[in-house]
C-alpha cells in the first residue's frame, strides 16, 4: 500500500473550537445579546457548547440544530430561511432542515471541518455572530 490512498483531512479540535466559540462570543457580548453557541464537526458531532448568561434555555437545542443543518447541508441555514421567505415552503418538510440564520459551516483549506450554531437573538443576530466565529478561521 502507498501513502497516497488515503486522503489526508482537516478535523476540528477541540482547542480550534475554544477559539471559534470565543470570537463567537466576543461579538454577542459586545452588543450584549444572550445567545447560545455551539459547535460541530464535520459529523455533526457536538464538541462545545456556551449558554451565556439570560440565555434562554429553549436556545440549547435550536443552535445544536442549526449548526448539524449547516454542516449537513453544506451550506448556511440562512439560505433555507430564504427558501421559506420566498415562498418555498417545502423546505419545512426536509429532514434536518433548519430554516433561521445563525448555522454557518466551518471552513479550512476549502474544505468544511464543522459548522457553528448560534441561538437566542433575531435570526440576522444569530447569523452575526455565528460569522465572527466562522471568521476566526480565515
Amino acid at each position: 500500500m502507498t501513502d497516497n490512498m488515503l486522503p489526508v483531512k482537516s478535523v476540528l479540535t477541540l482547542a480550534t473550537a475554544r477559539k471559534i466559540m470565543a470570537a463567537a462570543e466576543t461579538e454577542a457580548r459586545q452588543h450584549n445579546w444572550p445567545v447560545v453557541i455551539a459547535v460541530v464537526d464535520d459529523g455533526g458531532n457536538l464538541i462545545c457548547i456556551d449558554r451565556l448568561d439570560n440565555a434562554q434555555f429553549g436556545s440549547v437545542e435550536i443552535a445544536i440544530r442549526k449548526a448539524k443543518a449547516a454542516v449537513a447541508f453544506k451550506r448556511p441555514t440562512k439560505a433555507w430561511e430564504d427558501a421559506l421567505t420566498g415562498g418555498r415552503q417545502g423546505v419545512l418538510g426536509l429532514p434536518g432542515v433548519v430554516p433561521s440564520e445563525g448555522g454557518v459551516p466551518l471552513t479550512w483549506q476549502g474544505k468544511i471541518i464543522g459548522a457553528i450554531g448560534v441561538s437566542g437573538v433575531k435570526s440576522s443576530e444569530d447569523g452575526q455572530i455565528a460569522l465572527a466565529g466562522a471568521k476566526m478561521l480565515e
